[in-house]
């Protein structure tokens, strides 16, 4: 037997084979249309094109892996969060969908949490732009047309199991998303609906993330030559779904994700919410846990930016960096090129260079901004900590994770040993599709999501410690100066 992950993506899916030791069969991938920028800090995609490209994403396995696609018990899906799908009558979509990275609602954030003042205890987060019910606040106010046709609302993996089983459903570490749920409770807050004058009734049903959520549609299933007895998972948003493909399940285990974005994540056996440091406190994706994140908007992201305006290679400006690297460098970089969540909550917020000068070279700037990344990654870990979280074990994922410099750079801020695993896919996909194995054969998460072998542990480096605690100490005292100049 074989079981499926579904990665859902900004950029494209990604279809991933499995079998019942967890052993990868075969995978595909393909891309989505990409997303619009209708104003600055606007951030919307056309539900469609992650159905289209989920299709691909499996129709491509059926060309290569016929055999292995037929034997699948179980699918697991994993999505990009906090996005606003709009359905109205017959589940028509009746607007793009507004992506975690959209700023506009910052206004409705304060709005909401007027509104209710006890928004942050029972939500266990501040109420942030990228979170599902700022948006729908937003559309209420400026298109309130559209806002009267709505019947339900789903995020994006929500969508796309939509269209594989035909039914609404959600799991519990994406619907900690939306602002809309009672976190401790793993529920729907009838109290949070209410400040976006919506209801139960427009919400999808809930189910953990390592349970049967549905059944796959008996004509997908022959289309890909499947059996009609397909169980679709609850699945997971993409950082939990990444925890469970590197098995960070238990308490004390986290992970450091150096992404588009870069996330600082670790599980919990309660819910410890920390809500002044703009900690995400969420549901994890399998029953009676959570996890806590500390959330930055652009990490590789921030080296994708240094790489279009001065022309060269992201590997290039990176190897160059660690070529030349002595120590922290002059220059100091603010990574808040799209604003930032943890730990300032701040949609408006920008970059910074501070300290340039004539002799400021390429590589520098590289190393400023891996620098800048590393620092804002200690900015979470200090905010975890004052909620009481302990990381006892973390490892590293992501592009950025292929950098020595960059490991380097996190170890020694973070001051704690950083496991690497050994190559393969340790991402949302691998953990869908251990989901989806959970759900069809009721395996106990705790067995199935191990962690992967150990090629390498990166260090601090205590000769550089003292001299990035001083540099960690500036970056910290540039925030407020150039936000209040901005003003």
């Amino acid at each position: 037997m074989t079981y499926l992950g579904i990665d859902i993506g900004t950029s494209g899916v990604k279809a991933l084979l499995i079998d019942a030791h967890g052993k990868a069969l075969g995978e595909a991938s393909a891309p989505a249309v990409e997303p619009v920028r209708p104003r600055p800090g606007w951030s919307e995609q056309n539900p469609a094109d992650w159905w289209t490209a989920t299709l691909a994403a499996i129709d491509a396995l059926k060309q290569s892996h016929a055999r292995e696609l037929a034997a699948v018990r179980g699918i697991g899906l994993s999505g990009h969060m906090h996005g606003a799908t709009l359905l109205g009558e017959n589940d028509a979509v009746l607007r793009p969908c507004i992506l975690w990275n959209d700023g506009r609602s910052a206004a409705e954030c304060a709005e909401m949490e007027a509104a209710f003042p006890g928004l942050r205890t029972v939500s266990g987060n501040i109420a942030m732009p990228g979170f599902t019910a700022p948006k729908i606040a937003w559309v209420r106010k400026h298109e309130p047309d559209i806002y009267r046709q709505i019947r339900k609302v789903l995020l994006p993996k929500a969508y796309v199991r939509l269209l594989l089983t035909g039914e609404h459903v959600e799991e519990m570490s994406d619907a900690a998303g939306t602002l809309w749920l009672d976190v401790a409770r793993r529920d729907w807050s009838d109290e949070l609906l209410a400040v976006t004058g919506l209801t139960r009734e427009h919400m999808p049903r809930l189910v953990e993330g390592s349970a049967p959520a549905a059944q796959l549609k008996p004509a997908l299933a022959a289309r890909w030559g499947m059996s009609d007895a397909v169980v679709v998972a609850g699945g997971a948003g993409d950082n939990a779904a990444a925890a469970c493909g590197i098995g960070a399940i238990r308490p004390g285990e986290g992970f450091v994700s150096l992404g588009t974005s870069g996330v600082l994540f670790v599980s919990n056996e309660k819910f410890s919410p920390n809500t002044e440091g703009a900690v995400h406190a969420f549901c994890h994706a399998i029953p009676d846990t959570w996890h806590q994140m500390g959330v930055i908007l652009s990490a590789t992201d921030s080296l994708n930016w240094l790489s279009r305006i001065t022309g060269r290679k992201q590997a290039e400006l990176s190897g160059a960096a660690e070529a030349g690297f002595k120590g922290p460098g002059e220059t100091i970089f603010l990574p808040y090129l799209s604003g930032e969540r943890t730990p300032h909550n701040n949609a408006h917020a920008r970059g910074s260079f501070v300290g340039l000068s004539q002799s400021t070279d390429a590589a520098q700037l590289a190393q400023a901004v891996m620098e800048g990344v590393a620092f804002a990654m200690r900015d979470c870990q200090r905010v975890l900590a004052d909620a009481g979280t302990r990381i006892d074990r973390l490892l590293a994922v992501g592009g950025g994770s292929r950098s020595a410099l960059w490991l380097k750079l996190l170890a020694t801020n973070l001051d704690m040993e950083i496991a690497l695993p050994e190559d393969g896919d340790f991402g949302g996909a691998l953990g869908a599709a251990r989901l989806g194995l959970c759900a069809a054969e009721g395996a106990s998460p705790q067995a199935i999501m191990s962690m992967p072998p150990i090629k390498a542990a990166i260090a601090p480096d205590s000769a550089l410690s003292a001299a990035y605690s001083d540099q960690y100490a500036r970056f910290r005292a540039l925030y407020h100066p150039i936000e209040e100049a901005r003003q």
